[in-house]
C-alpha cells in the first residue's frame, strides 16, 4: 500500500502554515523531544515514542503538532502514526526545522 492510500488526517496547507505557530509549538520541551524522536524514528505512534509523559498527553502534543502543520498523521487500523512534514518545512521555511533539531539543548541547572 503506498501513501496515497492511507488515511489521512487533516492538516493545515502548506501555504497557510505560519513560522510564529511552528516556532510556539516547538517552544514547549515535551513537544520538541516528540519532534526529535520522530526524526529519528521516522514514523511512530504516541504509545511507541520514548518521552516521560503519560500516552495521552503523548497524543494531545502530536494532535497540537499536526494542527500547525510540523506532523502528518494517517489511519492505520487504530494505529496513527505520525511523521514529521520535513520536506514539507524546508519547502516553506528552509533551514529552519533543521537548525531546531541541530540546536544544543540547554544544560540542565545546576
Amino acid at each position: 500500500m503506498d501513501a496515497s492510500e492511507y488515511h489521512w488526517l487533516p492538516q493545515p496547507d502548506l501555504d497557510t502554515i505560519e513560522v510564529g505557530t511552528v516556532l510556539q509549538a516547538l517552544a514547549d520541551p515535551v513537544r520538541l523531544q516528540i519532534v526529535r524522536a520522530l526524526d529519528t524514528a521516522g514514523e511512530s505512534t504516541c504509545t511507541a515514542l520514548d518521552v516521560p509523559v503519560k500516552v495521552s498527553t503523548v497524543s494531545h502534543h502530536l494532535r497540537s503538532l499536526r494542527e500547525c502543520g510540523v506532523v502528518s498523521t494517517r489511519l492505520v487500523g487504530n494505529a496513527r502514526p505520525s511523521r514529521l512534514r520535513r520536506d514539507d518545512l524546508e519547502r516553506r521555511f528552509p533551514g529552519l526545522l533543521t537548525s531546531i533539531l541541530n540546536a544544543t539543548p540547554p544544560s540542565p541547572a545546576a
